[in-house]
């Protein structure tokens, strides 16, 4: 009977993903039918503890955040949790052997965004590494489908790609962040006083990840390629978008990728891999 459970707990995690990310949601849909569920659940995971410390601002998030890393190591440990996206996300972590240590990095990385933060070029590579490195290392398990070798031959590459997405995400949600929550995440930065020269330097380092993540993603297994790949022409198109944006008007808008020009990528994309050009 807990098969029942276990494709309603499936399904869970595939409505928070479409519910909270039409991008993700679509470059899922690019990955081989098999890898679906499982991408599902490690991005449901991640939304609910990103949920808890951005958006629960009436309630103890520091109490939530507890409770919930107690159940999601629970969970694992026992195999099922009454909780459909904890039970879904622990079924990921035993089947593909994920290491727990990605998941504390995760969790540690969340604790970070209870507290203002004055971020060191040290605390910044510890935020970057557990809310966006690791993410990917989860989902790289998936995508290795047990081959150790290919894990962790493309571990580097993910990373960067990890980072470049979370960059980009800081440089998007830069007004949101600095003057609603009062974060800064970018260190020996002022952004009471941002500079052109300072969003060129990120940027610099953004389009270098971006290079060392690409060679990584062409060496992905067919089934896992075209859908990150598209997640790669998605976000180069949103970074390329700010990129032409000045440093002043980051700051009052939300840059996003148009359908229309979603449904361009994703032909493009298509078009690519039947020709084997990824």
């Amino acid at each position: 009977m807990k098969d029942k459970f276990d494709r309603l707990s499936a399904e869970f995690s595939r409505i928070t993903t479409v519910r909270y990310s039409t991008s993700f949601s679509l470059g899922i849909r690019f990955l081989d039918k098999r890898l679906h569920d499982p991408i599902y659940a490690i991005y449901g995971f991640v939304r609910l503890a990103d949920e808890i410390v951005d958006s629960f601002h009436d309630y103890n998030k520091t109490y939530l955040l507890e409770a919930f890393k107690k159940d999601c190591f629970e969970a694992i440990e026992n195999g099922i949790s009454m909780n459909p996206i904890l039970n879904s996300f622990q079924q990921v972590v035993r089947e593909y052997n994920i290491d727990h240590q990605l998941i504390h990095a995760f969790l540690k990385s969340m604790e970070m965004d209870l507290e203002i933060q004055t971020y060191s070029e040290e605390k910044y590579q510890e935020y970057i590494l557990g809310s966006a490195q690791v993410i990917g290392l989860m989902c790289l398990y998936v995508f290795a489908e047990g081959n150790l070798n290919l894990y962790y031959q493309l571990m580097p590459s993910a990373m960067k790609l990890g980072s470049a997405f979370q960059k980009i995400n800081f440089l998007r949600d830069i007004g949101a962040d600095y003057l609603c929550l009062n974060r800064s995440y970018f260190p020996d930065v002022d952004l009471g006083n941002f500079t052109e020269a300072d969003k060129r330097k990120i940027e610099k380092n953004i389009e270098e990840e971006f290079d060392e993540a690409l060679a990584g993603i062409k060496k992905l297994p067919y089934s896992s390629r075209c859908g990150v790949f598209l997640a790669y022409q998605y976000y180069r198109q949103l970074f390329e978008k700010i990129k032409m944006a000045n440093a002043c008007s980051i700051f009052s808008k939300r840059f996003r990728i148009s359908n229309a020009r979603k449904i361009a990528l994703m032909c493009g994309v298509l078009l690519k891999n039947q020709m084997h050009l990824i």
